[in-house]
C-alpha cells in the first residue's frame, strides 16, 4: 500500500482525553477516532492489527476442533431472566424497547443465547462434545468508559463455548481451550500470566484469567518467584500471620466507652486513642441480597468483598448505605460495632481471632469502645479469609514473599458445569437413555485488548513496536527524496518486488522531509524499515532497520528479499 494513498492521520500531540499510553499511540498513530465516549472508529492501520489478532484466534480455535459461528446481538430479555442475569448485572445491560413495544437487550454477552441453541438442537451424547465460538461485537453501559479501546462501552469478544456429557469431558474441553490461549497469546507476543480467579457473575467454581503486567492495568495479580504461584488478588489466600497463630497471652481488661466526636476512620481512631491501627477491629456492614451481614477485620486490613460474597453464597453484595447502616446499627457511618449489635449476622476474618482488649465502634454517634474482647462482649463463631492479600503476607503456597502487581486482564477461561444448560433447558440422552444437563465450559479474549496491551508494553519514546505476527505491515519503505530520480526508482522497484514476493509493504512515497518520514514510521511501529537514501541509492543500496532493536544492515537491492528471508520467517 502506498501512503499516498493510505488514510493514515497521524498528530504530533497527545490527545487531551488519553490516560495510558496505548490510547495516546493508537490516536497519533491514525489507528483509532473515537465518536462518542467508549466506541472508536478502527482506521485502516488499526482495523488491520485488529483482522491479524483474529485470524491468528481463528487458527489457534480451529486446530483445537472448534467451529465458528456468528450470533445475533439483540437478545430477549426472556433468556436472561431464566438464568437470573437480567437482574444481576442490572445498568450494565443495553435494553431497549422496539416499535412493537418489546424489550430487546444489546448483547454483552452471549451464555444465554448459545445454550439455548444447543438446548433446541442438541439431544444425543453422539452429537457431544461440541465447541462453538465467534468473534462479536458486544455491549455493556460502562459507568466509566475509559483507556481507550481497552475499556470501552462497545468492544469486539472473542467467546468460545464447550458442551460435554460429563465434568470429565468438560475437563479435556476446558484443557483445549487453555492450551489454545496459551498459543495465541505467544503469537501476538504478549507476556501472559495464567491466574486463578473468580467466576463472577459468570457462575462456575473454577476459572483462569490470562493477564499481562502492565502499569496501565486496572485489575491486581499475586505472583510468587519462587513456587510461580499466580492469582488474581480477589482470589489469593491469605496465610494467618505469626501474631493471629500464636497470639500472646494478654489479660483482659474491662471494657470502657471513649468519646470520639466526629472521629470516624481508622486512622483518625488510632491517633486518638494512641493505640496501632492494628489494635482496632473495623466492623463493616453489608447488604447481601437483601439482608444486613457485619464483617469484623482487623484495622489495618482491606475486606475483600469477592471473598465474603463466596462464603456467604449470596448473588449481590455492596457495602450498606448511610439508612441501612443507622437502622442496623443504631449510629451513623463510621461508629458500627460487634458488641450489642442484634439480629445481624456477625462474620470475622482470621485476622480478629485471637486478638484482645481491641477497639471498635459503640454503635452510637461520637463514641467507640475499647479493650472489647470475643465471647465475653459479643459472641463471633464464623472465622474465614476475609481479607486482601498484602505483600507483607507469605506466598500461600511455599510461604516465600510475594509481589501484587498491575496487570491487564486479556482472557478468561470458565469451568461453568450446568448453571446455563440446566436452567435453559440444554439437555441430552445419554448411552443408557436417561436425560441429564450437558456440562459447559466459556472462553472469553477480550480482541480489542490484545492491541492496546501490547503497545503497553512494547514501545519507546518515539511510538510503538509491533511484532511481526500482528504489524499492520511488516515493512515500510522510505524513499527520502522522491524528487530524486534514482531514489524513486530503487524504491518502486523494491516495493513490487516486496509486494509480488508475498510481503506485507507500506511504501511511503509522499513528497515529505525525511524527519517527518522517520518520526512517522517509528511511531507506527512498521517492523523493518528499508531505508533509501541518495547517497546509496547511487550505489543500488538500501539500508534495513530493524525497529525493535535499531539494527542497521547496508543491503544491495539485488538481494533484499534474500535478507528478509533472514528477518521475516
Amino acid at each position: 500500500m502506498r501512503w499516498s494513498e493510505s488514510l493514515i492521520p497521524t498528530l504530533r500531540e497527545d490527545p487531551q482525553d488519553a490516560e495510558v499510553l496505548s490510547h495516546k499511540l493508537m490516536v497519533r498513530g491514525g489507528f483509532i477516532r473515537k465518536l462518542i465516549s467508549g466506541a472508536y472508529s478502527y482506521l485502516p492501520l488499526g482495523y488491520r492489527v485488529l483482522s491479524k489478532v483474529e485470524y491468528i484466534i481463528r487458527e489457534e480455535m480451529n486446530s483445537k476442533g472448534a467451529q465458528e459461528l456468528l450470533l445475533p446481538a439483540l437478545h430477549p430479555p426472556e433468556l436472561w431472566k431464566k438464568t437470573g442475569r437480567y437482574g444481576l448485572l442490572g445498568s450494565v445491560l443495553i435494553k431497549f424497547k422496539d416499535r412493537h413495544d418489546k424489550e430487546c437487550i444489546l448483547g454483552p454477552t452471549h451464555e444465554e443465547v448459545i445454550t439455548d441453541l444447543v438446548a433446541n438442537n442438541v439431544k444425543s451424547y453422539k452429537e457431544l462434545p461440541l465447541v462453538l465460538y465467534q468473534i462479536q461485537t458486544k455491549f455493556r453501559d460502562e459507568p466509566r468508559p475509559r483507556f481507550g479501546v481497552m475499556r470501552t462501552a462497545e468492544f469486539i469478544m472473542k467467546d468460545a463455548y464447550s458442551f460435554d456429557c460429563d465434568v470429565e469431558g468438560m475437563e479435556a474441553s476446558y484443557k483445549k481451550m487453555y492450551d489454545a490461549y496459551c498459543k495465541i497469546f505467544e503469537r501476538c507476543d504478549l507476556p501472559y500470566i495464567p491466574v486463578e480467579a473468580d467466576p463472577g457473575v459468570m457462575g462456575g467454581n473454577i476459572s483462569h484469567e490470562f493477564m499481562v503486567p502492565s502499569g496501565a492495568g486496572e485489575d491486581k495479580i499475586v505472583m510468587c518467584e519462587k513456587c510461580k504461584y499466580a492469582a488474581s488478588i480477589q482470589v489469593a489466600k491469605c496465610k494467618p500471620r505469626a501474631e493471629s497463630r500464636k497470639p500472646k497471652a494478654e489479660k483482659r481488661m474491662p471494657i470502657a466507652e471513649v468519646e470520639t466526636p466526629n472521629i470516624t476512620t481508622i486512622e483518625k481512631v488510632s491517633a486518638l486513642l494512641k493505640v496501632e491501627p492494628t489494635k482496632l477491629v473495623k466492623t463493616l456492614l453489608y447488604k447481601c441480597d437483601d439482608k444486613i451481614v457485619a464483617l469484623l477485620i482487623r484495622g489495618d486490613f482491606d475486606a475483600n468483598e469477592t471473598k465474603l460474597k463466596n462464603y456467604l453464597k449470596c448473588d449481590s453484595i455492596e457495602l450498606a448505605d448511610q439508612k441501612a447502616i443507622e437502622e442496623a446499627s443504631g449510629a451513623p457511618v463510621g461508629f458500627s460495632g460487634p458488641v450489642g449489635l442484634r439480629g445481624i449476622r456477625i462474620v470475622a476474618d482470621n485476622s480478629v481471632k485471637g486478638m484482645a482488649n481491641f477497639v471498635t465502634g459503640a454503635n452510637k454517634k461520637d463514641a467507640h469502645l475499647v479493650n472489647v474482647n470475643i465471647d465475653r462482649d459479643f459472641e463471633a463463631k464464623e472465622f474465614n479469609d476475609f481479607r486482601m492479600i498484602t505483600e507483607q503476607d507469605d506466598c500461600p503456597e511455599c510461604g516465600k514473599p510475594i509481589k501484587i502487581r498491575q496487570a491487564i486482564e486479556m482472557g478468561h477461561t470458565f469451568k461453568l458445569g450446568t448453571k446455563y444448560s440446566a436452567a435453559l433447558g440444554a439437555k441430552f440422552l445419554d448411552r443408557d437413555g436417561v436425560t441429564k444437563p450437558i456440562v459447559m465450559g466459556c472462553y472469553g479474549i477480550g480482541v480489542n485488548r490484545i492491541i492496546a496491551s501490547l503497545i503497553e508494553i512494547s514501545n519507546d519514546r518515539d511510538g510503538m513496536i509491533w511484532p511481526l505476527s500482528i504489524a499492520p505491515y511488516q515493512i515500510i519503505i522510505l524513499a527520502l527524496n522522491v524528487a530524486n530520480k534514482k531514489v524513486k526508482e530503487l524504491a518502486e522497484d523494491a516495493y513490487k518486488k516486496l509486494s509480488k514476493a508475498g510481503y506485507d509493504v507500506l511504501y511511503d512515497d509522499r513528497n515529505e522531509s525525511a524527519g517527518i518520514k522517520f518520526k512517522d514510521a517509528d511511531l507506527i511501529g512498521i517492523p523493518i524499515k528499508i531505508i533509501v537514501g541518495e547517497k546509496n541509492a547511487k550505489k543500488d543500496i538500501v539500508e534495513v532497520k530493524e525497529r525493535k532493536t535499531g539494527k542497521v544492515e547496508q543491503v544491495e537491492s539485488g538481494g533484499l528479499i534474500s535478507h528478509l528471508k533472514l528477518l521475516i520467517k
